[in-house]
């Protein structure tokens, strides 16, 4: 019991150090008003009522174990913003009207605006899947990049990214290959953060992989539908996969069509994310 209120303790802290100044006091205010629910249904001690087929009541208590600790994230999303600036961006993620949101945006001059606490879920992934991961919401930590699609990725950008995705790899030991982008997820719906994103340069560094610069042919009956699924795509609709991959891992062609080249890639890269 009293590790649980210890944690509760620290949590309100943390929520009262908040600024209630600034353009965001409002959203700020909500959000704090909102954690401050979820700690009460932390608290909660007794499960509802159970009782078997009959409605006979099961008898049930609370028993507080000393050996729990709280949700981590296992998988980093990368999305681009579409839209025109990172202030249009900040101002859709505090409006309740739009149910999104995400953990970080990355402005173009490298500023980094955290909006949701890491153990929290935000609404930034949506229907999907990667592997059998379907709520991906629940297990992810979103970062939203200001662009629109359509234009190079700024230096600035890049260098913050790395070093927050450094932190968040170290700070809760996601693997290397759990670091994927929005278009990785949910093929059949979203292209970001799209074939201009720098996936070579994050791989170097250790947020995804990349495939090699030598290149061995891929066998023949080599079968690409499931090296594509062993990687992760969701499969069900082939050339949105093929796609998807493609703005991934070949970026200067997007068709729905894998040539000796992409099979090669292919080839290399299922080999890694199935080591």
């Amino acid at each position: 019991m009293k590790y649980s209120y210890l944690y509760v303790l620290i949590f309100l802290i943390a929520l009262a150090s908040c600024s209630p100044k600034g353009p965001y006091a409002v959203t700020n205010k909500y959000y704090n008003d909102k954690t401050k629910g979820f700690v009460k249904t932390i608290q909660k001690q007794l499960p509802d009522s159970l009782t078997d087929s009959t409605g006979t009541l099961i008898p049930s208590a609370w028993v507080g174990t000393v050996n729990f600790g709280i949700r981590k994230p296992n998988f980093v999303i990368i999305h681009f913003t579409a839209q025109d600036s990172v202030q249009q961006t900040l101002k859709t993620f505090t409006v309740t009207s739009t149910q999104v949101s995400a953990h970080y945006v990355v402005a173009k001059n490298g500023e980094v605006f955290h909006m949701v606490n890491d153990y929290l879920r935000s609404n930034h992934a949506g229907v999907g899947k990667w592997g059998s991961v379907t709520d991906m919401n629940s297990c992810s930590i979103g970062i939203e990049v200001d662009n629109n699609g359509s234009e190079p990725f700024t230096e600035n950008q890049i260098i913050s990214l790395i070093s927050l995705l450094g932190q968040l790899k170290k700070n809760y030991n996601i693997p290397q290959a759990n670091f994927i982008g929005h278009q990785d997820f949910a093929p059949k719906r979203k292209p970001d953060p799209g074939p201009l994103f720098p996936w070579k340069i994050m791989a170097q560094h250790g947020f995804g992989y990349w495939s090699d610069d030598v290149l061995e042919l891929a066998p023949d009956g080599f079968d690409y539908a499931i090296a594509l699924k062993l990687i992760g795509y969701d499969t069900s609709d082939i050339k949105a996969a093929v796609v998807a991959f493609k703005r991934h891992f070949i970026q200067t062609d997007i068709s729905p069509t894998l040539t000796q080249l992409d099979l090669n890639v292919l080839y290399n890269v299922y080999q890694k994310y199935a080591q």
